[in-house]
């Protein structure tokens, strides 16, 4: 059921249940409106139907009801800003959960005063209420709690200026995601591991982190994600004076479109620095093992589809120049590269094939029949459905450029 429909029948579930003759259900379905209300994301709304329930729930005849009441309306009064109030309101409730021995529900709450330390900008007193979330859902067995703490706890101690306790914290989150399959869990907490590590000066440790945070955060499945991980890759790579593993990363988090301003404007910053040269991916993967080639590969010719034309065209010469430069290894990397390209959507496969072919067009001829050569030479190593596929649009895309087809 989506949040609407679920808001729709437990309205029509306070109907049936006045709240003078049925005020324990009448609480009951008020809590799961609010509950409801704030995972559609409207917290306003829920206010009054936790507020209701609260008052309703009995803390003396039903304290432990009244206490799950509060944690609730704590949030929907965080969620609009009302630090204090959300303060108090979770406060009650850790101190109800505690003395009916309920230690998830404390945790919980304990938590949630974690994130309202945070709101006021206290991170000193938020990891400590994080510290003992933490302890709290692992004493439990509620491992992705747990996690989830250790990640909140790690955020905080970098805030606080403690680099070093946040990287044991953040590690144990990325543990425990992984072990949990929660892949979401592992980006975000990859993510801050990499930030405490650069914090900490260990400038190989973040890259491994981050590097982890991309492969846990797909751009095609979770492109936020990819594209704050790739930022700070990049400055991780700028620190380590990796200058073109630090562009190609920042590019390729500014050609996500989803990228928040700040990301982008941090990428922004990195290419700023370091310029732009389109012999990057070839000087990157002249440092890597043919068996890696395909990972950055497949991220550049994403970028590619979707970055500006002029920007492409740039990036094409350069692979083409780049390739015929490298004889030895001019078949192996041509085949590399129409596998990254044969991976992508038909609009996008197109695209970026005529752009090479315009970029054959721009070089002089020696090197257009060389790259030409040595890349049919690599489409015959494909599988043969692949092989014509790639055969054939090369072919018809030069006819429409106006060239021979001369890609067989």
């Amino acid at each position: 059921m989506n949040p609407d429909d679920a808001v729709t029948a437990l309205q029509e579930r306070l109907r049936r249940y006045r709240p003078d003759r049925y005020p324990v259900q009448h609480a009951t379905a008020q809590f799961h409106l609010g509950q409801a209300l704030l995972q559609a994301g409207r917290s306003r709304d829920a206010l009054a139907a936790l507020r209701a329930s609260a008052a309703l729930f009995d803390p003396r005849m039903l304290p432990v009801e009244h206490a799950k009441a509060q944690n609730l309306l704590g949030a929907a009064l965080r969620g609009e800003g009302d630090v204090k109030a959300a303060r108090t309101a979770f406060a009650r409730a850790a101190d109800v959960f505690a003395e009916h021995g309920l230690d998830a529900e404390r945790a919980a709450a304990v938590f949630n005063l974690g994130l309202v330390a945070l709101d006021a900008g206290n991170p000193a007193a938020a990891a400590e209420l994080f510290a003992e979330a933490g302890r709290r859902f692992a004493a439990t067995g509620a491992r992705a709690q747990a996690a989830a703490a250790s990640l909140q706890l790690g955020s905080a101690l970098l805030a606080a200026g403690e680099p070093e306790r946040a990287c044991a914290a953040l590690e144990r989150a990325a543990d425990l995601a992984d072990a949990l399959g929660d892949r979401d869990g592992l980006g975000a907490a990859a993510n801050a591991l990499g930030l405490a590590r650069l914090a900490a000066g260990d400038i190989d440790g973040a890259v491994e982190a981050l590097r982890t945070a991309v492969a846990a955060q797909p751009r095609s499945l979770r492109p936020e994600g990819f594209a704050m991980a790739k930022a700070n890759l990049a400055v991780a790579h700028e620190r380590a004076g990796d200058a073109p593993r630090a562009r190609l990363a920042a590019r390729q988090a500014l050609a996500v479109a989803q990228a928040p301003d700040a990301v982008a404007e941090q990428s922004r910053g990195v290419v700023a620095l370091l310029g732009a040269h389109p012999g990057d991916l070839l000087a990157v993967l002249d440092t890597e093992p043919a068996p890696l080639w395909p990972v950055a590969l497949r991220e550049e010719v994403v970028r590619w589809a979707a970055c500006d034309p002029d920007e492409r065209r740039e990036d094409a010469r350069g692979w083409v120049e780049g390739q015929v430069a490298r004889p030895e290894r001019s078949e192996a990397l041509a085949e590399s590269w129409l596998s990254a390209v044969l991976e992508l959507p038909g609009p996008d496969f197109d695209a970026v094939i005529a752009t090479v072919l315009e970029a054959t067009a721009q070089v002089d001829s020696e090197t257009a029949r060389r790259f030409r050569s040595q890349t049919t030479r690599a489409m015959a190593r494909l599988p043969v459905p692949q092989l014509l596929r790639v055969r054939d649009r090369f072919n018809d895309l030069a006819v429409e450029l106006g060239q021979e087809p001369a890609w067989s």
